[in-house]
């Protein structure tokens, strides 16, 4: 579509929100079924949380190829350019707020909550009554044992993982991959397909061995270290952070795996490839969390 003054792309009737919004309930409904409906602890059934992730995978998939579609059309203007980044500013910017809300949670007990159970202040007082015995200390690997009133409901840690080897690894994985998409975006810009595609290639390829290191460290933490989402206010910040976090290099990888494809058939010029750019910017923020966590959950 040529850019005429006022003039703007508006798409037909779709089902996708629809589709989408059921998907969504059925996966975080089937979720808390599960969570409400297992025994001694462990999931109940999660059927109805799969036939929620299908429907949603289905979502995904025929709504960004309709949105694809269009766009190798030429429906798009730039006004609906500007729509889609600015879009894409605010989801990261949700992003960025989801981030922080963990990492404050970290410095809270650390900084505050940690310190005042330990009696530091003027809080003698609830240090003694409510365990006396407590020493704080970061990472926090003293959980309440089978003497107190939790009866030991919480998993003992044997130790840490080990900040200069997979967490150091990692950080240079996903500063590598932060070079080779930057490399790939000023191919793009130069016309140049083949440095493009292999710069996403050497990208993608990053991206999952982050992940496969990752689930490598998981694996550590709890048969080794006995170090899991229970393990207290350690075990649960350093998982719910380095999770999510994983999820959303995942997320990512998945992101630049269709831009690899994209750009293998084809898609993108020199001058319209936003949804690179926007791949792209995420992978750059992905990047940044990263360095947040290494400093604040590995080193410090």
């Amino acid at each position: 579509m040529s850019d005429v003054a006022g003039s703007y792309y508006l798409p037909e009737p779709s089902k996708w929100p629809v589709v989408g919004s059921i998907g969504l309930f059925l996966t975080t409904g089937g979720f808390a079924y599960a969570l409400t409906s297992g025994v001694d602890g462990a999931m109940g059934n999660m059927a109805i949380m799969y036939v929620g992730f299908a429907i949603m995978a289905y979502m995904l998939f025929g709504w960004f190829g309709q949105v694809i579609d269009e766009s190798e059309a030429g429906k798009y203007n730039t006004q609906v350019d500007t729509s889609f980044r600015m879009g894409m500013m605010w989801f990261i910017f949700s992003e960025v707020m989801f981030f922080a809300a963990f990492f404050g949670a970290l410095f809270y007990a650390r900084q505050l909550s940690g310190p005042w159970l330990d009696g530091e202040g003027n809080n003698a007082m609830t240090h003694a009554l409510l365990w006396s015995d407590f020493k704080f200390e970061w990472p926090l690997l003293t959980t309440p044992g089978e003497t107190s009133a939790l009866g030991g409901a919480f998993a003992q840690p044997t130790g840490v993982i080990e900040t200069w080897h997979v967490p150091l690894y990692n950080t240079i994985i996903l500063l590598t991959s932060g070079l080779t998409v930057t490399w790939a975006h000023h191919a793009l810009k130069k016309g140049e397909r083949t440095q493009l595609i292999i710069g996403l290639f050497l990208t993608v390829a990053l991206g999952f061995l982050f992940v496969y290191l990752q689930a490598e460290e998981y694996i550590e933490a709890y048969t080794q270290l006995n170090l899991k989402l229970s393990s207290g206010i350690y075990g649960s910040t350093f998982f719910m952070l380095t999770g999510f976090h994983g999820l959303h290099v995942t997320i990512g990888a998945i992101m630049l795996t269709v831009m690899l494809v994209r750009s293998i058939k084809g898609h993108f010029s020199e001058k319209h490839h936003f949804a690179f750019e926007a791949a792209a910017w995420y992978w750059h923020f992905v990047d940044v969390v990263w360095l947040g966590l290494f400093v604040v959950v590995y080193w410090l």
